[in-house]
């Protein structure tokens, strides 16, 4: 691997704001520093800008001479990006900058989240600003605010601010293909408060840690079956603790609900005697998981070494008992596959996030579904699951899914890009994850939107990569569509 050269990286117009990307921290629901360098950027260069109620901006670029009667194109992304790192990875997402490397033709964040979702988009959408050798009609760039904690940019966006008829959405993850569809999402918001009592004189306090999973995308990578630490450790916890006497002090799992756990940590007291049987049962437990996660996630490791802290409380026996039986018997993962949608998966879940702690007590679930009843019926079930062990919960609003237009005008100008660019045909798919077109669709109906990217693998987890080439690729296919547009 090599320290990148952004300066030597095709085309440098897109690489170069993605390099100043990667200087300003940028996490959910703390974008203003990057919105407010961009927008200053873009009334330097004398670009109408616009920043709505909620934080999104819109800059807007008049149409080249010739083509002022063209489609208006809104190109939309999204400011913020998923901060995740390596256990151990000493990285404040407030304040350091990313450090991408280069392998193999990819741009990598070796230990933690890259951000090419979305800053790739973004970049792709600022070199359009900057760029004055592109023939195009109006453009609009809506850069919106915590895609990634919520999509509160997308749901609260003002309506009758945008002009254009067409939307390119820059915010999917393979070259090739051509997105028209996603799928809707409710999270269900887990907590209540946790009592605590006096930890008996004789016991132990030992540490358990799930680690060394691959993690990934709640929504694209979820169909894989790969590892969730969260469920992994409930599990273990809830088979060992209650017929050895053992008590939870502490569990910690996630850190975003829409990342599948790569970690989780427990903190256990037990009898000192038990601990060569406790040792065993890891050792059995993990075995047995790397048998389940085989050729999928195999290196999982289950690991344990003693807690030297000053302990004196535990939880209480019933609320141990109702938080393990619950998130160990709780729905995970791919739920129902797609019967209209081939290979598509149609509703799953995801068990982000789990504290157990003295000053919190809450797990995150994010649920997706192809069908906006199914996600709302889904989530209610894992809502009435937490409910019978009396953990009371509750659900945001749904995030809608957008539902598929095949014949929409803005569609077949990326197709005949596609073939006017590289002389392919791109493959039209949905996504099982969620894209802002179905929510911007409620404020704006009669929009045509198309949504496309280059390789990204990893998002969401630490080592996301995006594939160098391919962003080039996405630059030509873009320019293509624009100058076409009429």
């Amino acid at each position: 691997m090599i320290q990148v050269d952004f300066s030597k990286l095709s085309p440098q117009v897109v690489w170069r704001h993605f390099e100043t990307l990667c200087t300003i921290p940028r996490p959910s629901k703390h974008e203003q520093r990057l919105r407010q360098h961009l927008k200053d950027w873009a009334e330097q260069r004398n670009l109408e800008t616009y920043v709505d109620n909620i934080g999104n901006l819109i800059i807007r670029k008049v149409a080249t001479t010739g083509k002022e009667q063209a489609a208006g194109v809104i190109l939309q992304g999204h400011l913020d990006m998923v901060t995740q790192a390596n256990r151990g990875t000493q990285h404040d997402f407030f304040k350091d900058p990313i450090q991408p490397v280069l392998k193999d033709g990819w741009l990598i964040a070796e230990n933690t989240t890259l951000g090419a979702d979305n800053g790739i988009g973004v970049a792709l959408a600022m070199a359009v600003l900057e760029s004055n050798d592109i023939a195009h009609g109006p453009i609009e760039v809506l850069l919106t605010i915590d895609e990634e904690a919520g999509m509160s940019g997308a749901r609260l966006l003002e309506s009758g601010v945008l002009t254009g008829q067409w939307l390119f959405n820059i915010d999917t993850e393979e070259w090739g293909e051509l997105y028209l569809g996603c799928a809707g999402s409710i999270d269900l918001e887990v907590g209540q408060t946790l009592e605590y009592e006096t930890a008996p004189s004789d016991l132990i306090f030992v540490d358990l840690l799930v680690s060394a999973l691959k993690g990934g995308h709640s929504g694209v990578d979820i169909h894989l079956g790969r590892g969730n630490a969260n469920v992994i450790l409930a599990h273990f916890l809830n088979d060992y603790l209650a017929p050895s006497n053992g008590r939870l002090v502490e569990f910690f799992g996630g850190s975003a609900r829409n990342a599948i756990p790569r970690e989780a940590v427990a903190t256990i007291a037990i009898k000192a005697e038990q601990l060569p049987a406790l040792e065993n049962a890891v050792a059995v437990a993990q075995t047995e998981w790397q048998q389940k996660l085989q050729n999928i996630d195999d290196q999982l490791q289950i690991s344990l070494q003693q807690n030297a802290n000053p302990i004196n409380e535990v939880i209480t026996l019933q609320q141990q008992q109702a938080w393990l039986q619950a998130l160990a018997s709780c729905p995970y993962g791919t739920a129902q596959w797609s019967s209209a949608l081939a290979d598509v998966v149609e509703t799953s879940n995801n068990i982000g996030v789990v504290k157990l702690t003295k000053d919190e007590a809450k797990t995150l679930v994010m649920v997706r579904s192809m069908v906006n009843q199914e996600a709302v019926a889904f989530a209610q079930k894992i809502q009435q699951h937490f409910a019978s062990f009396e953990i009371q919960s509750e659900l945001t609003p749904l995030v809608s899914g957008w539902t598929p237009n095949p014949e929409s005008a803005a569609l077949k100008c990326l197709q005949q890009a596609y073939q006017s660019a590289f002389d392919i045909e791109p493959n039209l798919k949905v996504i099982h994850a969620g894209l802002e077109c179905g929510i911007i669709a409620e404020h704006y109906p009669d929009l045509q939107m198309v949504s496309f990217g280059p390789d990204i693998q990893g998002a969401h987890a630490p080592g996301e990569r995006v594939k160098v080439d391919t962003v080039d690729k996405c630059w030509k296919l873009l320019v293509t569509a624009l100058e076409s547009v009429k």
